[in-house]
């Protein structure tokens, strides 16, 4: 590899920004503490919240039972990371209309990682 390629790959590994962690077991510990009291992890289980097994990668407000605000049902949203992290960061900035009582969670590691859990769910 010659010294400009070299310099160029330095180059590119330096602006990019460090992968943030995905720990699933770190999220099932957050999913505890923050989201069981009104989320199950068992489908057709819905509480105060719908159940989220399988949610990742489906579309938003199609949990069937659970009732939906027509701002979720009709969001468009698709749970994938980039979705899942901007909600988890401001649910009613993300989806003005939501029920969802959390806040949000500010720290981008615990969101990974509960992102990482959620997507172990089936």
């Amino acid at each position: 590899m010659s010294s400009r390629a070299v310099a160029a790959l330095c180059l590119a590994l330096l602006s990019t920004p460090p992968a943030v962690a995905q720990d699933s077991v770190a999220g099932s510990g957050l999913f505890a503490e923050q989201c069981a009291s009104c989320h199950s992890v068992t489908k057709g289980d819905n509480g105060t919240g719908p159940a989220l097994a399988g949610m990742a990668g489906k579309p938003a407000g199609e949990v069937a039972g659970f009732s939906y605000s027509p701002a979720m049902k009709s969001s468009g949203k698709l749970w994938d990371d980039a979705t899942l992290n901007l909600y988890l960061t401001n649910p009613k900035r993300a989806v003005p209309g939501t029920k969802m009582a959390l806040g949000g969670i500010a720290d981008p590691d615990d969101r990974a990682n509960l992102i990482a859990y959620l997507k172990t769910l089936h």
